[in-house]
């Protein structure tokens, strides 16, 4: 990229906007969670919280099925063009959500029977399109992380830049809740859902999503030198031998699935407080009225976790004199910490104050696993991808073990877990290797 163009913020401003869109998205995906609970799966019996779980589990399985995928785009396409079908196949998994929705709708008695629950086969097609969210989202991001840590934007470092694209990012998140709930179900108690309120909202956002693409495919938004193989240029190494990388994937695993756990799953876990007669309240407060819209304290909960991570992103983006390897050492100490008590207390309040401590791991985490890699980091961005495959795999762990257990309260371990790990790669892993040190391409 020449010097003319390396200080313009056109190109950082609209990777800002479409990661915006990516974590509303991916958060409207989740919190659709309780309230489906209801509208699809009212004769799950007991399995309730296992089925409701694929959900986040079936979009997260797409980044570890698609990671490399986008590598092989952006080798191919480039970066932009790559952006555009991640944004179309954005497209694609909206209208499968309307379809599912109409599906069931049109065909209500439809279901299949899985150990004693009655399933709707318009619950599988919602599942098919939040795996094409997920596809969308593992694309999307595989063009936008390795293209900000490169992307030369004046007074900033690699890492201040992914803060700053993750706190959008994370303002996206923080009012998805809110959406679902007081747009999508128009504030109604969560017993009154219904199936046919989500048909209406995915046509809008397809749309919009479509014309998004449109307007990105006329922006210039140029590739980044160093950042991939040039044409016909083969990789000498295998990018698995790249030990901060390797142990970096590990890493943001079980960050996501941290992350995606208490996001995804708190408000499940305070719908069962609320149905044992244990009332939730906010500074006194039993319900957030708006307008005249219930958005409802479980909807809080969640909001109030990616809240926290907008903040800790926004206020991480001034740090740029403390190193990532610090950041990540006392965010993830401070984390384990704070779960362990709201797990003991059985305290959702304490819970959701951990997304203050997350807001800075995924930057640290993908700028140490990327550090020295030059032109094998639009690969390792790839597979780097993989690893958000956690956040399929622990809320999904984590719904198995509430119904086994008849609660969600001591599934939160599983969180401190993902805490330590992060803190042993803060310490150890991130630590690179002389023979992992790549000179830049000419």
């Amino acid at each position: 990229m020449n010097t003319a163009q390396q200080n313009k913020l056109g190109p950082f401003i609209v990777l800002i906007f479409i990661y915006f869109l990516v974590g509303f998205l991916t958060t409207v995906n989740g919190q659709c969670q309780a309230p489906l609970k209801i509208a699809f799966l009212m004769h799950a019996g007991e399995l309730k919280n296992t089925f409701i779980t694929l959900i986040s589990f079936s979009f997260f399985l797409a980044y570890l099925l698609n990671g490399t995928l986008g590598y092989k785009w952006i080798n191919k396409f480039g970066y932009k063009k790559t952006l555009i079908r991640g944004l179309l196949v954005m497209v694609c998994g909206l209208t499968v959500f309307f379809f599912s929705s109409w599906f069931t709708v049109r065909y209500e008695n439809l279901n299949v029977l899985i150990a004693g629950a009655h399933i709707p086969y318009g619950y599988f097609i919602f599942l098919f399109g939040s795996y094409l969210m997920g596809t969308s989202a593992t694309l999307l991001q595989v063009v936008i992380n390795p293209y900000v840590a490169a992307y030369e934007v004046k007074g900033t470092q690699p890492v201040q830049r992914m803060n700053i694209v993750c706190a959008f990012n994370s303002f996206g998140t923080t009012i998805a809740p809110f959406f679902v709930t007081g747009v999508m179900f128009g504030g109604l108690a969560i017993e009154e859902v219904q199936v046919k309120q989500l048909m209406v909202p995915f046509l809008i956002l397809a749309a919009f999503i479509a014309f998004t693409a449109f307007i990105t495919q006329r922006l210039y938004l140029p590739d980044v030198m160093h950042t991939k193989a040039a044409k016909g240029e083969k990789l000498e190494r295998s990018i698995w031998s790249f030990r901060h990388l390797t142990l970096g994937v590990i890493a943001i695993f079980f960050y996501v699935g941290a992350e995606v756990s208490i996001g995804v799953n708190v408000n499940l876990n305070a719908f069962e407080l609320e149905n044992s007669g244990q009332t939730l309240s906010f500074f006194g407060m039993k319900h957030i009225v708006i307008g005249g819209i219930d958005f409802g304290l479980p909807a809080l909960l969640a909001t109030l976790y990616w809240g926290g991570l907008m903040v800790g992103r926004i206020v991480s983006s001034y740090l740029k004199h403390i190193s990532p390897r610090i950041q990540l050492t006392v965010t993830t100490i401070l984390a384990a910490s704070f779960t362990l008590i709201a797990l003991v207390t059985n305290n959702l309040w304490l819970l959701v104050t951990v997304g203050l401590f997350h807001s800075v791991m995924w930057g640290c985490i993908f700028t140490l696993a990327i550090t020295g890699l030059n032109k094998y980091t639009s690969k390792a961005s790839g597979v780097f991808m993989m690893g958000v495959f956690g956040g399929a795999v622990f809320p999904f762990l984590q719904g198995i073990l509430a119904d086994s257990w008849g609660s969600w309260q001591y599934t939160w371990i599983l969180v401190v877990i993902c805490e330590l790990v992060m803190l042993y790669y803060a310490l150890l892993g991130s630590k690179i290797r002389k023979t992992d040190e790549v000179e830049n391409t000419p």
